[in-house]
């Protein structure tokens, strides 16, 4: 464990808070702007899905280098270029003239992004004891939540008002500032590294790529047979990175923490569970702003509940979870997610706002719950180098789940529409459905936790 000053004791946290608060706001600004960004680049908004998922699945497949990039060259200076790549990446995205040349900039922009946040979180997890690690997370995390509630409100009148090109620009001043703060406050922590797997991340990194574009093709005419290929090959390379992996000293991501019954259950649970939850953020103001032709504002002023509920319920977090265990909140709160997402499916015209308000609000704080539970109770039984590989395996599920959430969620209401012949309301409403049923069901994973288990992390 690392000697912290009392500068540092107090003010690291903040450093997560500012790498989060910065690809947060980048991830919910940008929700509410895609029908205004796809009518500047000739595009149709309910095919803009790969704007974001690029983005997501940039930082699925670089978070690993990062982990290995921090052992090696120290957490510092990762951190320090991580935030000049992700200013670079994000001056590009609001220079693009066309959407091609948008997904281009935005895989840049998650090249840096996967070295700012899970390096930032690494240095958390290394520097503070696990009985506090709970705490620190949940007060790190605090002011990055602020994030979803500024984000969809300031992209709605900076499309409405201004011009799409600022959401990204934004960036750059927070950039500046978490780079300064960085400087002064990250410690430069090493661990004893190998050589990097680049076997193991080839593999893993084609995988990813497979497996989202199958879903894309699946759900597009004359490609499902591209499809059902794809997603044959990318379970192929997972069989071949377990073969790989059980003969190499140092893989990319050891099979031994599978070993780790938590962390085991944790990972699992996790993939699956955002898998509904991931889809929301990107689906709600399309329908909000296609079908209901709400102003891009007004959008964003009633997506801002879900932030307040995230922060209302997060200093209660750590007590329910002593209360009540981390089984029994992950089972039943996410039984509660999957019930909000198909209420979703109920509203069929604008005049229904007001009833947003509540159901949006109280997923907010079930999500917030959710994954502060699920992220705690993954890694709070790595020691050693395992802390670094399960951080990084960690940050790429969840990244992998956003990208694949939304490229379902999409895929969904494009075959809906298209092969389904559903009105585009009709659409929206079904694929609610099917995500919040996949949600309910995923949460019964959790019943291999025990009660006892995570006991120690608070």
């Amino acid at each position: 464990m690392v000697t912290l000053t009392p500068t540092q004791n107090k003010y690291l946290p903040y450093v997560l808070a500012v790498a989060l608060f910065m690809q947060i706001l980048d991830a919910t600004i940008l929700n509410t702007s895609l029908p205004q960004m796809a009518q500047a680049l000739g595009e149709s908004p309910l095919k803009m899905q790969w704007a974001v998922i690029s983005y997501a699945l940039t930082l699925a497949i670089f978070i690993p280098i990062s982990g290995f990039l921090a052992d090696k060259y120290g957490t510092r200076r990762v951190f320090l270029y991580a935030i000049v790549i992700f200013c670079v990446g994000s001056i590009l995205c609001a220079a693009s003239p066309t959407l091609d040349f948008l997904i281009g900039s935005r895989i840049i922009q998650g090249i840096g992004g996967a070295m700012m946040t899970p390096v930032a979180r690494l240095i958390l997890v290394k520097s503070y004891p696990r009985n506090k690690l709970l705490t620190v997370m949940n007060f790190a995390v605090i002011p990055a939540l602020v994030a979803p509630l500024v984000g969809p409100v300031l992209g709605g009148y900076i499309v409405q008002y201004a011009s799409w090109q600022w959401i990204f620009l934004i960036n750059v001043p927070m950039g500046v500032f978490g780079f300064i703060m960085g400087k002064k406050l990250v410690p430069a922590l090493f661990e004893d590294t190998k050589h990097l797997d680049w076997t193991g991340f080839l593999l893993f990194a084609a995988a990813a790529c497979g497996y989202t574009l199958a879903v894309e093709f699946g759900s597009q005419t004359g490609r499902g047979t591209y499809g059902l290929v794809l997603a044959f090959l990318s379970t192929a390379l997972i069989g071949a990175y377990v073969w790989h992996a059980k003969r190499r000293q140092a893989p990319l991501f050891p099979l031994s923490l599978f070993d780790i019954r938590t962390f085991k259950i944790g990972i699992t649970g996790n993939l699956f569970t955002r898998l509904g939850i991931s889809a929301v953020p990107f689906l709600l103001p399309l329908l909000l702003q296609v079908v209901f032709e709400y102003s891009p504002s007004r959008a964003g002023w009633l997506l801002a509940p879900i932030a307040v509920g995230a922060i209302g319920i997060k200093p209660w977090v750590s007590r329910i979870i002593q209360r009540y265990s981390y089984r029994t909140v992950l089972v039943y709160n996410t039984f509660f997610m999957g019930t909000l997402i198909i209420m979703l499916a109920q509203f069929n015209n604008a005049s229904q706002w007001l009833w947003f308000i509540p159901i949006l609000t109280v997923m907010g704080a079930c999500n917030s719950m959710q994954f502060s539970a699920m992220n705690t109770i993954t890694i709070g039984d790595l020691e050693g180098v395992q802390t670094s590989s399960g951080n990084s395996l960690m940050a790429v599920n969840q990244q992998l789940a956003i990208s694949f959430g939304i490229a379902f969620g999409a895929a969904l209401l494009n075959l809906l529409r298209e092969r389904f012949e559903l009105d585009t309301l009709a659409a929206f409403q079904t694929t609610y459905w099917i995500l919040g049923i996949l949600t309910i069901l995923s949460g019964l994973y959790f019943l291999r936790l025990k009660p006892e288990d995570g006991r120690g992390l608070y």
